[in-house]
């Protein structure tokens, strides 16, 4: 099995702390199907079409299709199931308020170029919204043993610093591996610098479960620019003001039998046969700002056909991070109806961290192709590339990581992104349509199996969360109505959203595979909106 074994490199990196990485920075740079009813019914197939409030935030050149100024909202209606492999099942629903914009048209009266437009709009570009609960099961390892291995190397008086512990002052070692040693989850060998978990290969059995609680969004402001020229070529420009919010809450708690627990007697610590129950609770507060560049370009060579290309920038976020953990426990003798060890372990007495950093996030590019017949029937396909392996993290100052620059190229891959729409109006006043819509995995082959490890602690003292999650694939299932009644307008549309995700407790480390639980999420919207073109 060929490994990065970054937790080996963790113990020999300077002490300069850094407190973001790559995990954060995939996390952050995810999108969902958002914006008006027409919009989500063809899933976001408008690159080459335009004429939509929503391509202000997708291609900024469709602003410049207007030939009439249009004001509009849309209500969204959410409602969201996880599901586990083994049965587990969460339920949410949510209401969001997913677009609203205003267009204006100005005829210049030129042959050249005979309209001028601009633009404004609010768009909910993610939500992170859901609560997952789900079961491990025939654990092969622990969490204990994962920051056991991590923490070789570091001075027990150090581990044993959490009272008043300080990064930048006190101590080199790992939030984590602090919260571990008061717990007793991990504990040393004789008196080395050598740590073994609970975990003992061949005895320990033992099952896991996690709660994973998000809320949160990114939401996006756009200013747009725009016009056409003879009705050939149409263009435009948009500014994108994004705004991140996310709180995060989890819970991985594991339940082992038989394994290594530290008896601590007034004589002494002894290693004893045992049943443990370790529980990791993590929050996390993140909150930011940020702004990016759109182009895009459409062009009419022939009626029947539009070719649309678009380019986003990154996103440059600025970004203020708060987070803290703690680690409950409670140790049993094997036949003992008490808990001889129990407590909670605490860093900085519960304080949390505070600190801020900077993101890039990946560059888009989009070609798209349309075709409208006989003004009765539409038919529009994108095509989407995100560059997730570009994307850049950067302490307050701007100063690059460079070792998280290569945890990105080592775990991320471009993204390719496909979308495709139908629409038929069957009246002057009333159209159907529907879509389908595919995102693919940006993560490489490998990193969701446990071949490669992934670092989302170590090198960042301040770390207590070893969980990370990865989507694979989404896909977009659409459709709905349309009515028009001189210059309003309502639209109607139904989104069914599947994808499948992996939980990760903890990486793989050294020549042992981390656990890991599959699950999914479906949701389904409900999107309605109202517009007055005048």
């Amino acid at each position: 099995m060929k490994k990065i074994l970054i937790a080996a490199i963790a113990v020999t990196m300077p002490t300069t702390i850094m407190a973001q990485s790559a995990i954060e920075a995939y996390n952050l740079s995810q999108n969902d199907l958002r914006g008006t009813a027409r919009f989500m019914s063809m899933a976001g197939a408008f690159g080459a079409l335009g004429g939509d409030l929503s391509t202000l935030n997708q291609n900024p050149a469709g602003i410049g299709i207007y030939r009439s100024s249009e004001i509009g909202a849309t209500v969204d209606f959410n409602f969201m199931s996880s599901n586990t492999y083994n049965g587990a099942k969460t339920n949410n629903t949510h209401v969001y308020c997913p677009s609203v914009g205003y267009i204006g048209a100005f005829n210049l009266r030129n042959e050249t170029m005979p309209f001028f437009q601009w633009g404004i709009s609010y768009s909910r570009q993610a939500s992170f919204d859901r609560t997952v609960r789900g079961n491990i099961n025939d654990l092969g390892t622990s969490l204990s043993n994962f920051i056991a291995y991590s923490s070789n190397g570091y001075d027990p008086n150090e581990l044993g610093q959490s009272d008043d512990f300080n990064p930048y002052t006190r101590t080199n070692c790992e939030w984590l591996s602090i919260l571990a040693y008061n717990g007793y989850a991990i504990n040393p060998i004789g008196n080395t610098s050598e740590y073994q978990g609970l975990f003992a290969e061949g005895y320990t059995v033992g099952d896991a479960s996690y709660d994973i609680r998000q809320r949160g969004k990114i939401d996006e402001y756009s200013i747009n620019f725009g016009g056409n020229v003879i009705d050939v070529v149409y263009w435009g420009l948009g500014l994108g003001i994004n705004d991140i919010y996310l709180a995060e809450e989890t819970y991985y708690d594991e339940t082992l039998y038989d394994a290594d627990v530290a008896n601590v007697t007034e004589s002494g610590t002894e290693i004893i046969p045992g049943d443990a129950y370790n529980s990791l609770g993590y929050n996390s507060r993140i909150t930011g700002s940020g702004f990016n560049i759109k182009l895009g370009l459409i062009v009419k060579p022939i009626n029947e056909l539009r070719i649309g290309v678009a380019v986003h920038t990154p996103t440059w976020y600025h970004i203020s991070h708060s987070r803290r953990g703690d680690l409950y426990y409670e140790y049993y003798d094997i036949g003992a109806k008490d808990a001889f060890n129990w407590g909670t372990a605490e860093v900085n007495n519960g304080e949390g961290s505070y600190f801020d950093w900077k993101l890039r996030s990946p560059w888009k590019f989009m070609v798209s192709a349309a075709t409208v017949l006989g003004g009765r029937f539409i038919a529009s396909a994108d095509y989407e590339i995100n560059a997730m392996n570009d994307m850049r993290v950067s302490d307050h100052k701007g100063f690059e990581d460079a070792l998280v620059t290569n945890d990105i190229k080592n775990y991320f891959k471009t993204q390719h992104n496909v979308r495709v729409g139908l629409e038929y109006r069957i009246t002057p006043s009333f159209s159907v349509r529907c879509g389908y819509g595919n995102v693919f995995s940006a993560v490489k082959d490998g990193v969701n199996e446990g071949d490669v490890d992934v670092y989302t602690n170590g090198r960042f003292l301040d770390n207590t969360n070893p969980a990370y999650t990865f989507t694979n694939n989404t896909r977009y299932l659409t459709c709905g109505l349309g009515y028009r009644y001189k210059k309003f307008y309502v639209d109607a549309a139904y989104v069914n959203k599947y994808r499948t995700m992996t939980y990760h407790p903890f990486s793989s480390f050294g020549d042992v595979y981390g656990p890991w639980g599959n699950y999914s999420i479906s949701e389904n919207n409900l999107v309605v909106s109202l517009g007055y073109k005048f």
